[in-house]
Protein backbone atom coordinates (compact mmCIF):
# COMPACT_ATOMS: atom_id res chain seq x y z
CA UNK A 1 0.00 0.00 0.00
CA UNK A 2 1.18 3.09 -0.98
CA UNK A 3 2.01 6.56 1.15
CA UNK A 4 -1.13 8.44 1.29
CA UNK A 5 -1.23 12.07 0.07
CA UNK A 6 -1.29 15.25 2.17
CA UNK A 7 -4.25 16.55 3.18
CA UNK A 8 -3.39 18.70 6.09
CA UNK A 9 -0.08 21.62 5.94
CA UNK A 10 -0.07 22.32 9.84
CA UNK A 11 2.43 25.13 10.81
CA UNK A 12 4.03 25.46 13.74
CA UNK A 13 3.92 29.77 14.58
CA UNK A 14 6.68 31.52 16.11
CA UNK A 15 9.65 30.38 14.16
CA UNK A 16 7.91 29.61 10.78
CA UNK A 17 5.08 31.96 9.99
CA UNK A 18 5.96 34.64 12.41
CA UNK A 19 9.22 35.70 13.88
CA UNK A 20 10.17 35.94 16.86
CA UNK A 21 12.81 36.74 19.53
CA UNK A 22 15.67 34.21 20.04
CA UNK A 23 16.61 34.90 23.88
CA UNK A 24 15.90 37.15 26.58
CA UNK A 25 18.21 39.48 25.86
CA UNK A 26 16.72 40.08 22.41
CA UNK A 27 13.34 40.43 24.18
CA UNK A 28 15.08 43.16 26.84
CA UNK A 29 16.39 45.14 23.86
CA UNK A 30 13.02 45.21 21.76
CA UNK A 31 10.80 46.39 24.92
CA UNK A 32 14.07 49.07 25.70
CA UNK A 33 14.76 47.70 28.73
CA UNK A 34 18.65 47.18 29.74
CA UNK A 35 19.83 43.57 30.05
CA UNK A 36 21.02 43.72 33.48
CA UNK A 37 22.03 40.18 33.82
CA UNK A 38 21.55 37.62 31.48
CA UNK A 39 20.60 34.61 34.35
CA UNK A 40 21.94 31.29 33.14
CA UNK A 41 21.27 29.56 36.09
CA UNK A 42 19.98 26.04 35.85
CA UNK A 43 17.60 26.54 38.93
CA UNK A 44 16.11 30.17 37.32
CA UNK A 45 16.21 28.63 34.10
CA UNK A 46 14.30 25.29 35.15
CA UNK A 47 12.27 27.75 37.54
CA UNK A 48 10.96 29.73 34.11
CA UNK A 49 10.68 26.84 32.49
CA UNK A 50 7.89 25.98 34.75
CA UNK A 51 6.26 29.22 34.43
CA UNK A 52 6.19 28.75 30.30
CA UNK A 53 4.71 25.47 30.53
CA UNK A 54 2.40 26.24 33.02
CA UNK A 55 1.47 29.45 31.59
CA UNK A 56 1.37 28.32 27.67
CA UNK A 57 -1.25 24.97 29.03
CA UNK A 58 -3.71 27.48 30.83
CA UNK A 59 -2.80 26.48 34.02
CA UNK A 60 -1.36 30.27 35.39
CA UNK A 61 -2.76 33.64 33.82
CA UNK A 62 -0.74 36.84 32.79
CA UNK A 63 -0.27 37.76 36.52
CA UNK A 64 0.93 34.68 38.11
CA UNK A 65 3.44 34.22 35.08
CA UNK A 66 4.80 37.56 35.46
CA UNK A 67 5.19 37.06 39.12
CA UNK A 68 6.55 33.55 38.85
CA UNK A 69 9.37 34.68 36.19
CA UNK A 70 10.05 37.86 38.34
CA UNK A 71 10.90 36.17 41.09
CA UNK A 72 13.02 33.68 38.83
CA UNK A 73 15.22 36.33 37.92
CA UNK A 74 15.56 37.40 41.65
CA UNK A 75 13.79 40.69 41.13
CA UNK A 76 15.76 41.92 38.11
CA UNK A 77 13.09 42.64 36.64
CA UNK A 78 9.69 43.53 37.49
CA UNK A 79 6.19 41.35 36.80
CA UNK A 80 5.62 44.76 34.99
CA UNK A 81 8.47 44.82 32.92
CA UNK A 82 8.48 40.76 32.78
CA UNK A 83 5.34 41.69 30.37
CA UNK A 84 6.53 44.30 29.15
CA UNK A 85 9.30 41.64 27.04
CA UNK A 86 6.79 38.95 27.04
CA UNK A 87 4.39 41.94 24.70
CA UNK A 88 7.88 42.22 22.52
CA UNK A 89 8.43 38.68 21.79
CA UNK A 90 6.51 38.69 18.40
CA UNK A 91 8.35 40.90 15.79
CA UNK A 92 6.44 40.54 12.66
CA UNK A 93 5.58 38.26 9.85
CA UNK A 94 8.46 35.91 8.00
CA UNK A 95 7.98 36.99 3.73
CA UNK A 96 5.62 35.55 1.92
CA UNK A 97 4.45 32.84 4.27
CA UNK A 98 1.03 34.03 3.57
CA UNK A 99 0.84 33.78 -0.22
CA UNK A 100 1.93 29.94 0.36
CA UNK A 101 -0.81 29.63 2.63
CA UNK A 102 -3.74 30.92 0.23
CA UNK A 103 -1.74 29.04 -2.51
CA UNK A 104 -2.50 25.53 -0.14
CA UNK A 105 -5.88 26.76 0.51
CA UNK A 106 -6.72 27.42 -3.11
CA UNK A 107 -5.43 23.63 -4.10
CA UNK A 108 -8.17 22.61 -1.20
CA UNK A 109 -5.65 21.16 0.99
CA UNK A 110 -6.33 22.10 4.75
CA UNK A 111 -4.20 24.71 6.58
CA UNK A 112 -3.61 24.39 10.41
CA UNK A 113 -1.83 25.88 12.61
CA UNK A 114 -0.32 24.30 16.49
CA UNK A 115 1.85 26.46 18.81
CA UNK A 116 2.91 26.22 22.01
CA UNK A 117 1.39 29.46 23.05
CA UNK A 118 -0.46 31.74 25.69
CA UNK A 119 -3.71 33.90 25.94
CA UNK A 120 -1.87 37.28 25.67
CA UNK A 121 0.10 36.37 22.24
CA UNK A 122 -3.14 34.41 20.64
CA UNK A 123 -5.22 37.54 20.89
CA UNK A 124 -2.97 39.52 18.97
CA UNK A 125 -2.08 37.04 16.14
CA UNK A 126 -4.76 38.18 14.33
CA UNK A 127 -3.17 40.71 13.03
CA UNK A 128 -1.24 38.54 11.04
CA UNK A 129 -2.33 37.67 7.49
CA UNK A 130 -0.81 34.41 7.14
CA UNK A 131 -2.22 33.55 10.53
CA UNK A 132 -5.68 34.96 9.67
CA UNK A 133 -5.68 32.68 6.23
CA UNK A 134 -5.23 29.23 8.08
CA UNK A 135 -8.26 27.48 7.82
CA UNK A 136 -7.98 25.80 11.27
CA UNK A 137 -6.07 26.78 14.49
CA UNK A 138 -5.46 25.25 17.48
CA UNK A 139 -3.06 26.22 20.40
CA UNK A 140 -1.73 24.28 23.54
CA UNK A 141 -3.22 26.41 26.49
CA UNK A 142 -6.65 26.05 24.78
CA UNK A 143 -6.03 22.54 24.49
CA UNK A 144 -4.26 22.30 27.79
CA UNK A 145 -1.64 20.25 25.80
CA UNK A 146 2.10 20.84 24.78
CA UNK A 147 4.71 20.03 22.32
CA UNK A 148 6.32 17.76 22.21
CA UNK A 149 3.86 15.58 24.49
CA UNK A 150 2.66 13.22 22.14
CA UNK A 151 -1.14 14.01 23.34
CA UNK A 152 -1.31 17.23 21.68
CA UNK A 153 -0.08 15.18 18.63
CA UNK A 154 -3.22 12.80 19.01
CA UNK A 155 -5.58 15.63 19.48
CA UNK A 156 -4.96 17.68 16.58
CA UNK A 157 -5.22 14.23 14.32
CA UNK A 158 -8.50 13.91 15.92
CA UNK A 159 -9.38 17.36 15.32
CA UNK A 160 -8.35 17.19 11.80
CA UNK A 161 -9.99 14.13 11.06
CA UNK A 162 -7.36 12.02 9.06
CA UNK A 163 -5.11 9.80 8.92
CA UNK A 164 -1.64 10.74 11.02
CA UNK A 165 0.33 10.03 7.59
CA UNK A 166 -1.95 12.80 6.04
CA UNK A 167 -0.76 15.44 8.14
CA UNK A 168 2.62 17.60 7.07
CA UNK A 169 4.03 19.36 9.81
CA UNK A 170 6.78 22.58 10.13
CA UNK A 171 8.25 23.70 13.42
CA UNK A 172 11.61 25.49 14.41
CA UNK A 173 12.46 22.70 17.22
CA UNK A 174 13.88 19.56 16.87
CA UNK A 175 11.72 18.20 19.71
CA UNK A 176 8.15 19.38 18.40
CA UNK A 177 9.51 17.72 15.26
CA UNK A 178 10.19 14.29 16.21
CA UNK A 179 7.16 14.71 18.79
CA UNK A 180 5.29 14.75 15.47
CA UNK A 181 7.31 12.19 13.53
CA UNK A 182 6.89 9.83 16.56
CA UNK A 183 2.93 10.48 16.08
CA UNK A 184 3.06 9.42 12.28
CA UNK A 185 2.88 12.72 11.50
CA UNK A 186 5.30 13.48 8.06
CA UNK A 187 7.45 16.54 9.78
CA UNK A 188 10.27 19.27 8.57
CA UNK A 189 12.35 21.09 10.68
CA UNK A 190 12.71 24.84 9.84
CA UNK A 191 15.27 27.12 10.53
CA UNK A 192 13.91 30.71 12.06
CA UNK A 193 17.05 32.28 11.57
CA UNK A 194 16.59 32.65 7.49
CA UNK A 195 13.33 33.13 5.47
CA UNK A 196 11.07 30.31 6.34
CA UNK A 197 8.85 30.44 2.87
CA UNK A 198 11.70 28.76 0.35
CA UNK A 199 12.38 25.96 3.12
CA UNK A 200 8.54 25.41 3.49
CA UNK A 201 8.01 25.35 -0.47
CA UNK A 202 11.11 22.66 -0.37
CA UNK A 203 9.72 20.49 2.45
CA UNK A 204 5.86 20.76 0.67
CA UNK A 205 7.84 19.52 -2.79
CA UNK A 206 9.19 16.74 -0.78
CA UNK A 207 6.06 15.68 0.05
CA UNK A 208 4.50 15.82 -3.51
CA UNK A 209 2.98 19.23 -3.09
CA UNK A 210 3.85 21.36 -6.05
CA UNK A 211 2.42 25.21 -5.72
CA UNK A 212 1.45 26.48 -8.85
Amino acid sequence: MGIPPVRVVCFDLGGVVIRICRSWSEGCTRAGLDVRAPDTRDASKAARGRAVFDYQTGRIDDDEFARRVSAALDGLYSPDEVMAVHHAWMIDGYRDVDAIIHRLNAADLHTACLSNTNAAHWTRLGDYPAFAALRQRLASHELGLHKPDRAIYDAATSAFGVDPAEILFFDDLPENVDGAASSGWRAVTIDPLVETAPQIVRGLEAHGIVLT
